[in-house]
């Protein structure tokens, strides 16, 4: 029994896949150890079509640094589990102490028992029976840096700044970036595409109610304009006071107070 519960409190799996493991490999808790293991391999290939659309998103923020990662699962019942749960703040630690470029690269990054981010999520597919994936990892750099994690662990908003700021009105554009979901920070970033889309949107409604073709162009530039408004962070009506927009608010801080990045990461969450 000691030998069981060891096992559990290593491998996080249950007490019958335990026993099982031990017995398999004659009391030799390694070999246990590395059945379990491969127990967790097979079920990640048997599953591996499987939607994994639940998940825990954690955030965090250090010294101008922050990060999200977002660890997917298959049921919201998985998705609060404290082991899963704990898993993803793991993951979060070391790519805040790490600091990856990408996630592939936080994969093969050890934690603490010198084995791989990765190996530790097929270890949690094998106890769970449940496809996991590490489905996001995004990060902002800057002069200071923000985290904002929405209640329910799946929605969570990172925001880098040019310079000092205090934590609650940086605070406050995390959870703009949260509700209002911005596109870019200023209109010149909305990708090319997404431009040309909202123009031809604009001009085919125009169309529609019978405005004349030399004005689609101009009717259509006015329609992007709302779009910047409404879709780029600091032209975005701040959600506190609709009297301001997000830049405004921000110049309330220090005149040359902005953002330089933010991204957004959520799972199944509008």
């Amino acid at each position: 029994m000691a030998d069981i519960s060891h096992l559990r409190k290593m491998s996080g799996a249950g007490m019958m896949d335990c026993k099982n493991a031990l017995q398999e490999a004659g009391g030799d808790f390694e070999k246990a150890m590395e059945i379990i293991r491969k127990k967790g391999q097979a079920v990640a290939a048997k599953r591996s079509d499987r939607d994994a659309s639940e998940g825990c998103v954690l955030a965090s923020e250090k010294n101008g640094f922050a990060a999200i990662v977002a660890l997917k699962c298959e049921t919201d019942f998985v998705a609060k589990n404290s082991e899963f749960v704990a898993l993803t703040q793991q993951i979060l630690d070391v790519a805040m102490d790490k600091k990856p470029v990408t996630l592939d690269e936080l994969l093969v990054i050890p934690l603490g028992d010198g084995r791989p981010v990765q190996g530790h999520i097929t270890d949690r597919i094998g106890v769970t029976g449940e496809k996991m994936e590490l489905g996001y990892y995004e990060f902002v750099k800057g002069a200071v840096a923000i985290s904002y994690i929405h209640p329910g662990n799946k929605l969570a908003t990172i925001v880098a700044f040019n310079e000092k700021i205090e934590r609650q009105p940086a605070r406050d554009v995390a959870m703009q970036v949260a509700a209002m979901n911005p596109v870019a920070v200023r209109p010149e970033e909305v990708p090319q595409k997404t431009i040309d889309q909202e123009l031809e949107i604009a001009r085919d409604k125009a169309r529609q109610v019978g405005k004349p073709e030399n004005l689609l162009d101009r009717i259509a530039q006015g329609a992007l304009q709302k779009y910047y408004k409404e879709n780029t962070l600091l032209q975005q009506e701040f959600v506190k006071d609709n009297k301001l927009t997000i830049e405004q608010y921000l110049k309330q801080q220090s005149s040359s107070l902005t953002v330089e990045s933010f991204r957004r990461v959520t799972l199944n969450v509008d």
